[in-house]
């Protein structure tokens, strides 16, 4: 292919070439490295127009409303794998034989106990803390009890602290909910997967034996999936600028977290059932769509900022919906019929059709966790629990890159210009 450029004429006609460079997938792009030359720097608020890495894990198309994970579609993986099996595809690149998937699902199950003066960092925490500020603290902290696996430029080492991260966030999640509640911890459990651990250590007793429904464990096992990556996010940037400075794994996992705290980021789902408990009845979803479009009630969990025509994740969501409500003899509880009553204005009206704001996957997945008895407390330390794995592949991608340089953003400053210190008498 010829060598593409783009030339960017200034002051006193001069010039500059950017080579174009292409991507296997998706727009090319126009590389400024060395637009400092021209003694300026470009300005790209929010990095909406800027690629600030190279990347092989996670490609979106917002227009046509593709997800791929390492090549593979979105939902091809949610109906065929379970989330293990994507953490490996993730983290490795490729979708693991049956012997290295066997390994890979041994070694994170077994990881997934916490040490035990861990525990005591939750009786710091006052019992009604958001269990994501709970999640914050601890994960940064497991970084003072697993001193093995503290040395980035070791490969060893970055794999110990993936395998540790994402056992022991499920983990730390549950016991978050649990002390919350004033419940007992209750211990992984071996002979389970991934999602009926984390089921059985939320909602299991002392005093009888909690059985997992399959139904249940699958749909959270979806979840787990469609959550695990998103590309070049708020957090997964956030995770990458903290690992450029050589911050340790566990730092920059909690990092993360602390982003996707943000309302406009990670509490989507959280804010949909707000929203159905602030409508309150099937009676008022008329009323609150007129609003929806006068502007003064807004819609959560429709519509998406990246996906265009539709969100790829929100079909097999709505299949896990339904198979959940049916498990579950939902579809006749109040709070589930208002949202389908929403649901079915937002796909017939045509003033949400014209301006596609169809229910996204945010819109189903809070629907699902609450009909598995999911606190809305809870819904963004699960968003953390499933996007960790997706953190740590781009974390380990950034810190094999021989090429990485630490995160340096410039500023167009608008401040003071010079000006020389008054004494505090003779100020006016």
């Amino acid at each position: 292919m010829e060598n593409r450029k783009v030339t960017l004429s200034y002051e006193d006609g001069k010039s500059i070439d950017f080579p174009v460079l292409p991507g296997t997938l998706g727009p090319d792009v126009v590389d400024i490295r060395t637009f400092s030359k021209t003694g300026m720097f470009t300005f790209d608020p929010g990095f909406l127009a800027t690629s600030a890495c190279e990347s092989k894990i996670t490609f979106i198309d917002g227009d046509l409303g593709q997800l791929y994970y390492r090549g593979y579609p979105i939902e091809q993986l949610a109906e065929h794998s379970d989330f293990l099996e994507s953490c490996y595809l993730l983290l490795n690149g490729e979708l693991p034989n049956a012997e290295e998937k066997k390994n890979f699902d041994y070694t994170v199950l077994r990881h997934n106990m916490l040490h035990d003066q861990i525990l005591s960092f939750f009786k710091g925490f006052r019992r009604d803390a958001h269990p994501m500020a709970v999640m914050v603290g601890v994960v940064g902290a497991l970084s003072a009890f697993y001193h093995d696996s503290l040395d980035i430029n070791d490969p060893h080492h970055r794999e110990v602290s993936a395998f540790r991260l994402i056992a022991k966030v499920p983990t730390i999640a549950a016991q978050a909910y649990r002390y919350n509640k004033g419940l007992p911890f209750s211990y992984p459990k071996a002979g389970l997967t991934y999602a009926e651990n984390f089921l059985h250590m939320m909602f299991s007793t002392p005093v009888s034996e909690y059985k997992v429904n399959p139904v249940l464990a699958r749909a959270l096992d979806r979840i787990f999936i469609l959550h695990a990556d998103h590309e070049q996010n708020a957090s997964t940037s956030t995770v990458r600028l903290a690992g450029s400075s050589g911050a340790n794994p566990f730092a920059c996992i909690a990092a993360g977290i602390a982003c996707l705290w943000g309302p406009s980021h990670g509490g989507a789902n959280e804010a949909v059932l707000k929203m159905l408990d602030e409508i309150g009845s099937v009676d008022n979803v008329p009323a609150f769509m007129e609003g929806v479009k006068n502007k003064t009630h807004k819609l959560m969990g429709f519509g998406h900022r990246v996906y265009k025509n539709m969100d790829p994740r929100a079909k097999i969501m709505k299949q896990t919906c339904d198979e959940v409500l049916n498990e579950l003899g939902l579809h006749n509880d109040p709070k589930f019929k208002l949202a389908m009553a929403l649901e079915k204005i937002a796909l017939e009206d045509p003033y949400f059709i014209e301006r596609k704001l169809y229910p996204n996957v945010d819109f189903y997945s809070g629907i699902v966790l609450s009909a598995i008895g999911i606190p809305v407390s809870m819904f963004t330390p699960i968003f953390a629990l499933a996007r960790t794995v997706g953190w740590i592949a781009h974390w380990t991608e950034m810190i094999a890159d021989p090429g990485m340089k630490i995160g340096r953003p410039r500023q167009l400053y608008t401040g003071a210009v010079r000006r020389d210190y008054v004494p505090v008498a003779e100020r006016k």
